[in-house]
C-alpha cells in the first residue's frame, strides 16, 4: 500500500511548510479517493505520527460500511482511527450539504482537540480550489473570497488549525495513487449529483475546450497573496484613524480605498457583535452597511449600532423589545 518514493517525498516536503516534521496529525478520511491517498501519503511520510477519523454522517444506509472500510484500511496501515457519528436531532431536508459540512467541522475538531494533535489536515485539491473559485466568481465575491481555500486555516468554529497539503496536486493524480497502492475508494453517488452546486461547477469546467486548471489556481494564488496585502493595509489604517474600547470604536475614513472602508467596518462589526454566532459577514451585509455609512446615516447589524458621517461609529446596540427592528 506504500506510494512510490517519489510520491511520499513530495508529499512530506508539502506538509512540512505547513505543520513542522514532528508533530502528531489528525487526517479527515472519507474513503473517497482523494483522502484515502491522503490516508496513504500521510502514513509512509509520518510513521507513528498519525491518527485517522472518518464522519459517519447518517444520511445514507451505506455510510456506516463505508465508514469500516476506512477503519480497515487504517488498521492494515497501524494508523489508529475512529467512527465519528452525526446524531441528528431531525434528518435534514434542505441545505443538507451545507449542514453536513457543519457537524463534520464540529466532530473533527473536538477530536482533534481530545486526541491533543497539532492540525486536522484535509484532502482538499488543486481540482477542489478551482472549483471554489469559480462557484466564488459567479457569486460576486471579492478579493478575500476569490483567494480561495488558504493552506492553512482553523477549523470552522473553532482556532485549531486545519491544513491542506495537496492544494498542489490534482485528483487525477491521487486516484491513480490509490489505483497503483490496490485501494479501492467508495464511490459517494453525491459526488455526481447535480442537485449540488460543485458537481455542476465541475461538469461546465470539464466541458469548456482549453480550461486551464492549473492557471486557473495560480489566479486563486495571486489573489490570496493580494488579500494578505490588504489585510496589512487594514492594519495599518486601524492602527492611525481607530480608537476602540471594550464598548465603542470609532473611525475616521479620510480617503481610504473602498476595499479598506468594508474591511474596517467588518472588522468593527464582528469585534462588538453580539449576533450571528461569530459567522463571518456577508459581501452583501457589507455592501449595504458601507453605503449606509457612507451616507451618514445608520443602522443595526448583527446587535451593533453603526453610525457614519465623518465620524463612524460603532456600539453595542439596544436590546430589542416586542418586534423590534433595525434602525435606519
Amino acid at each position: 500500500m506504500r506510494p512510490a518514493p517519489e510520491l511520499v517525498d513530495r508529499f512530506a516536503r508539502d506538509l512540512d511548510a505547513l505543520i513542522p516534521a514532528r508533530e502528531r496529525i489528525g487526517v479527515a478520511v472519507s474513503g473517497g479517493p482523494d483522502s484515502l491517498a491522503l490516508l496513504l501519503l500521510a502514513a509512509a511520510a509520518r510513521p507513528g505520527l498519525v491518527e485517522a477519523a472518518t464522519v459517519d454522517h447518517a444520511l445514507r444506509s451505506e455510510s456506516r460500511e463505508e465508514a469500516e472500510m476506512v477503519a480497515g484500511v487504517c488498521a492494515h496501515l497501524e494508523v489508529p482511527h475512529e467512527i465519528l457519528t452525526v446524531e441528528w436531532e431531525g434528518r435534514p431536508e434542505t441545505a443538507i450539504q451545507e449542514r453536513a459540512r457543519a457537524e463534520r467541522y464540529r466532530l473533527l475538531g473536538n477530536w482533534v482537540k481530545r486526541r491533543e494533535l497539532a492540525a486536522l489536515v484535509t484532502a482538499h485539491h488543486l481540482d477542489d480550489q478551482v472549483e471554489t473559485f469559480v462557484m466564488r466568481l459567479t457569486r460576486g465575491a471579492g478579493v478575500k473570497g476569490l483567494a480561495g481555500m488558504r493552506p492553512v486555516a482553523a477549523i470552522p468554529g473553532s482556532e485549531l488549525a486545519l491544513a491542506r497539503p495537496l492544494l498542489g496536486w490534482r485528483r487525477s493524480e491521487l486516484e491513480r495513487l490509490c489505483a497503483d497502492a490496490g485501494v479501492e475508494p467508495i464511490s459517494d453517488p453525491s459526488n455526481v449529483d447535480a442537485q449540488f452546486e460543485r458537481v455542476r461547477v465541475r461538469r461546465g469546467l470539464a466541458e469548456v475546450d482549453g480550461f486551464d486548471v492549473e492557471a486557473a489556481a495560480r489566479s486563486a494564488a495571486h489573489l490570496a497573496d493580494a488579500d494578505a496585502a490588504l489585510a496589512w493595509a487594514v492594519t495599518e489604517e486601524w492602527k492611525r484613524a481607530v480608537t476602540a474600547s471594550d464598548a465603542e470604536i470609532s473611525y475616521r475614513p479620510a480617503d481610504a480605498p473602498r476595499e479598506i472602508l468594508r474591511r474596517i467596518a467588518s472588522r468593527a462589526v464582528t469585534a462588538l457583535a453580539s449576533e450571528g454566532e461569530g459567522a463571518e459577514l456577508r459581501g452583501g451585509e457589507l455592501d449595504r452597511l458601507l453605503d449606509t455609512l457612507q451616507s451618514g446615516h445608520r443602522s443595526t447589524l448583527r446587535g451593533v449600532l453603526c453610525t457614519g458621517g465623518t465620524e463612524w461609529r460603532f456600539v453595542s446596540a439596544p436590546k430589542r423589545t416586542g418586534r423590534g427592528r433595525n434602525l435606519r
